[in-house]
């Protein structure tokens, strides 16, 4: 039972320290909603991006399997890194991003049109443009894993996002609170990666290695 509770409070601790941006994004989405760019669009561009992170991410649980767990353990020291320096930088990038994300939502409308809907297409090209420190942050998560905890976080990840598209489409009626993870969001999210990383070195049993 314990192994389940850390593994769910892990998944969303990163989950929610490396997608706090999106929430932002996808507010500027649904606020774009018409005739050609429906809801749909962005839920299953979301997912799709998403899932592209989440390959490009597993080959840390991998590499977990055939090296020692306390050794990939001490990965998590990279999302204790990029915490303390999104702490000594903290600047806002919001307003850039949104820009992009909006020039790319407004453009390739030709791009695959006998496959999908090619807005769906666009949405997960910025999901995923924006998922960089998200690879960073879950190889070390996936690789300290096992298994079961693998397949918990997974599922905590995708109802996760179901949670930040309804969030997205909330603040698109209530700005006031987008401003506040604008004004905030900078200091939260790299407290949350900094816990993180202790959460795996301590999970994975790596801290023994460096005699603590």
């Amino acid at each position: 039972m314990n192994q389940f509770l850390g593994a769910v409070a892990s998944a969303c601790a990163a989950f929610a320290a490396t997608n706090l941006d999106d929430i932002i994004i996808l507010t500027l989405l649904f606020a774009q909603v018409n005739a050609n760019f429906r809801k749909r669009h962005i839920i299953i561009g979301q997912y799709l991006g998403f899932s592209i992170i989440i390959l490009a991410s597993l080959p840390g649980f991998f590499g977990g399997l055939v090296i020692k767990r306390s050794l990939i353990g001490l990965l998590g020291f990279l999302p204790i890194i990029i915490g303390i320096y999104q702490l000594v930088k903290r600047q806002n990038d919001d307003n850039d991003e949104i820009q992009a994300v909006t020039a790319t939502t407004n453009r390739g409308n030709n791009i695959f049109n006998n496959l999908l809907a090619p807005q769906i297409y666009n949405v997960a090209a910025v999901t995923f443009a924006n998922g960089g420190d998200n690879i960073s942050i879950y190889v070390p998560l996936f690789a300290s894993s096992t298994l079961q905890q693998l397949l918990i976080t997974l599922i905590v990840f995708y109802i996760l996002i179901a949670v930040w598209c309804y969030l997205g489409y909330f603040f698109t009626r209530h700005r006031a609170i987008t401003g506040i993870f604008n004004k905030y969001g900078s200091i939260l999210a790299p407290i949350v990666l900094i816990c993180l990383g202790v959460y795996i070195l301590i999970d994975s049993g790596s801290l023994e290695l460096l005699g603590l």
